[in-house]
């Protein structure tokens, strides 16, 4: 496999070779860090991550941003993070298919990937896969997260502007949700507006968003119809706004470099541990007589 000509065809637009490369990302396919070393990026493709709870419209909404983009001939990549399925540990592929119509549009690209276990609604390997889209030259890049709940702050780490989607039943949650969700939006969008209760939700959220203020971004609290394409001007100018303020913000790229660094060493240093042989030696341990999880870890897995 040639790494290099596989990099010149990515950089001359050609999906197959970025879906390969994204394929040999994943699955670690011999000649990937080599690939991974010699990633450049000719420009700053601002990363946009959607995320929420279940049932909250996420997939609908990233479609009509899509759609709003697609007529401006917008160059767009989409990174959706699918649920894993338990029989070959490969995506469900459960937003590609609420995606279909933008298969043929040859400036859409569209990725979906499996969780593969992991616990934040990404994938383990979204921050290399981003990176390889980051080198493509799309204008924008939406990575919509598989919708688990609080546990998705992650994508904070990664994303340039992350909106956070909710729907109006959400109302009585915002205390709960503060400590997770609600820290991390860069934009809130109350979706499925044309619900009872919308506007009383939104108010409410922002005052919260009021009283949090503490940057020169004022988080804006838009309502949307996503189906019907309602509210999807004031989306994306609210994005731009806020990648035109954070473009030259030394202190956030920072700060998104060193989560991602600290992701991508945390992975390495877990590379050697396979959770079944892990559990393999606990349950069988078990059987002895007090038994105690600190006394096995540093036996072999952490030193004293």
């Amino acid at each position: 496999m040639n790494i290099t000509k596989l990099y010149q065809e990515i950089k001359k637009d050609n999906p197959r070779a970025l879906a390969r490369a994204i394929s040999i990302v994943e699955n670690e396919v011999d000649g990937y860090i080599d690939l991974l070393k010699n990633l450049h990026f000719d420009k700053k493709t601002p990363i946009i991550g959607v995320t929420g709870p279940p049932g909250a419209g996420k997939s609908t909404l990233v479609n009509a941003i899509i759609v709003n983009w697609a007529k401006q001939n917008k160059k767009i990549g989409i990174i959706a993070v699918d649920p894993t399925s338990p029989f070959n540990y490969g995506s469900l592929l459960g937003d590609r298919i609420r995606l279909k119509e933008h298969y043929n549009n040859p400036n859409i690209f569209i990725r979906s990937l499996a969780t593969r276990g992991s616990l934040g609604g990404l994938s383990n390997k979204i921050i290399e896969i981003v990176d390889v889209f980051r080198a493509a030259n799309f204008d924008y890049i939406l990575l919509e997260t598989v919708g688990v709940g609080q546990s998705e702050v992650e994508i904070a780490g990664l994303a340039d502007t992350t909106i956070v989607v909710l729907v109006p039943e959400a109302g009585d949650e915002i205390q709960t949700m503060k400590a997770g969700l609600m820290e991390i939006a860069d934009i809130f969008v109350v979706n499925k507006a044309d619900r009872a209760e919308a506007d009383r939700f939104a108010k409410n959220l922002r005052q919260l968003v009021h009283s949090k203020a503490a940057s020169d971004w004022s988080i804006p609290v838009i309502k949307t119809v996503a189906t019907r394409f309602e509210g999807l001007e004031k989306v994306t100018t609210a994005i731009a706004a806020h990648h035109q303020l954070n473009n030259d913000n030394i202190e956030k790229k920072a700060f998104l470099l060193t989560q991602k660094a600290l992701q991508l060493i945390r992975t390495h240093r877990m590379k050697d541990i396979q959770v079944a042989i892990l559990q393999q030696k606990i349950s069988t341990q078990l059987s002895e007589k007090n038994f105690n999880l600190y006394a096995f870890l540093l036996q072999d897995y952490i030193s004293s």
